[in-house]
């Protein structure tokens, strides 16, 4: 097995990390832009108190989920947890902009990235299973 092997599931995830970060990150300075970028709309009131949550929410989950030098079992709950957020978002974010119609900029781009995501990290996933049973 090569080193870049080893180290696709550690890339995959840090990619997946900063990304819900960087999200929380902006969420907690100006929620308001990112509902308009994504959504299509604005925000006010308990929205932007909401937004911030989710901001911390999404932080605290890239934080979680970064990725450990040691290559162990530790980092499979990170990397099903990652999987988890990204599936049920793109889910939650093809529902937004089908059945309510929302249309921000990065909506659909969102969609696909999280999607793309999900979907790397199955296969990752699925590596990672294959190879532990493969080494047993």
């Amino acid at each position: 097995m090569s080193e870049t092997s080893l180290n696709t599931p550690s890339k995959i995830l840090a990619f997946a990390a900063v990304v819900e970060a960087g999200t929380g990150f902006v969420l907690l300075i100006d929620p308001a832009l990112v509902v308009k970028l994504l959504l299509g709309t604005d925000v006010s009131g308990v929205g932007i108190l909401l937004s911030r949550c989710f901001g911390i929410a999404l932080l605290a989950l890239g934080m979680a989920c970064w990725p450990s030098r040691q290559r162990s079992e530790s980092g499979l709950p990170a990397l099903r947890a990652m999987l988890t957020y990204n599936l049920l978002i793109a889910l939650y974010l093809t529902y937004l902009g089908t059945a309510w119609h929302l249309k921000g900029l990065l909506l659909w781009p969102g969609v696909v990235l999280h999607a793309a995501v999900a979907l790397l990290l199955v296969w990752t996933w699925r590596n990672e299973r294959q190879t532990r049973a493969a080494n047993k």
